[in-house]
């Protein structure tokens, strides 16, 4: 639990650095618009090429992708409950698809992977990156679908049932990243340690910037403008209380091993996904709410995690 505390304060010290270096005048949304632009098109394509095709085998991955149908059932069902949730709670049409993506997808590897790991060790590796791929491809199919329709103009492309602007928004970048990573895992084809290595070198820059990112944003928000709404309590509903719900009850009717429920319960309750407020910059979405939901949920989970561990463990 320490080493899980130390990494959340890393995020949290990350976060800060932006926030403060955008203070000095040395970031600006010019620099924080070119950041986005990395991370969405190089730095995310290439951490999600080599996750995949680091930590699975062809084997190993057809043996365990039966155990999909509970993240993928729970995010479907947190999905349809968001939707609801906007019906009756009346939350923004501009801000609509940003609120059911963060109330549904999770913070599965920044912070997912190293707490997992803090609490089951090297043995939760195989699930963890099974929750995570689920959570990948829903967030950058149908979440990024519907961040995109936050912004005006796009949701009116996809009202007139253009499909080539559709199809580039389903198919981004990170999206065909992970889709290459698995052709080479069920291929069996290895990637030469030399060309690993460069995109190593590439995908390191994910969490930095994507925290810089993010310091940026706050800062042009403003700290006292980082009030608690009841969409941002929506968001922290679906993240932290639903969402583990669903798993941990079809966890009851599907017969999956214990280890790989209490990782999937874990993996579901995370904060928010960090790369929404990127996303909702590069959408023109309302990304103040984005980094409003995303700080408030960094910072409860500090208290949080005790109680959800006492309650699994």
């Amino acid at each position: 639990m320490i080493a899980a505390y130390i990494n959340i304060l890393f995020i949290f010290i990350l976060m800060f650095i932006g926030y403060f270096l955008t203070y000095k005048q040395w970031f600006s949304n010019q620099i924080g618009d070119a950041f986005s632009k990395l991370v969405l098109q190089i730095a995310l394509p290439c951490n999600m090429f080599l996750t995949i095709t680091k930590n699975f085998s062809r084997a190993e991955f057809l043996q365990l992708v039966s155990g999909m149908i509970i993240p993928l059932l729970s995010m479907l069902l947190t999905f349809v409950i968001s939707f609801l949730y906007q019906r009756v709670f009346n939350i923004s049409p501009h801000r609509r698809g940003t609120f059911s993506t963060m109330f549904t997808c999770s913070n599965t590897i920044f912070i997912g992977l190293p707490i997992n790991l803090a609490i089951f060790g090297e043995r939760a590796v195989p699930y963890v990156l099974l929750y995570y791929i689920v959570n990948t491809t829903i967030f950058w199919t149908l979440g990024i679908y519907f961040i995109a329709r936050d912004n005006p103009q796009i949701e009116q492309a996809t009202v007139n049932f253009h499909l080539l602007p559709i199809l580039k928004k389903v198919f981004s970048p990170a999206l065909i990243g992970f889709l290459l990573g698995l052709c080479l895992v069920l291929l069996n084809l290895s990637v030469p340690n030399s060309f690993a290595t460069f995109l190593s070198y590439l995908a390191n820059l994910t969490t930095p910037l994507s925290m810089f990112i993010i310091g940026i944003i706050v800062y042009n928000v403003g700290i006292k403008n980082l009030t608690l709404n009841k969409d941002i309590i929506g968001v922290l509903l679906g993240r932290y209380v639903l969402s583990p719900l669903i798993v941990w009850l079809l966890g009851q009717w599907i017969s999956v091993p214990p280890l790989m429920l209490s990782v999937f319960i874990i993996q579901s309750a995370m904060p928010v996904q960090n790369s929404v407020p990127i996303l909702a910059r590069s959408y023109q979405a309302d990304q103040p709410f984005a980094a409003s939901a995303l700080g408030y949920s960094i910072l409860l989970y500090l208290a949080y995690i005790p109680l959800l561990l006492k309650l699994i463990l």
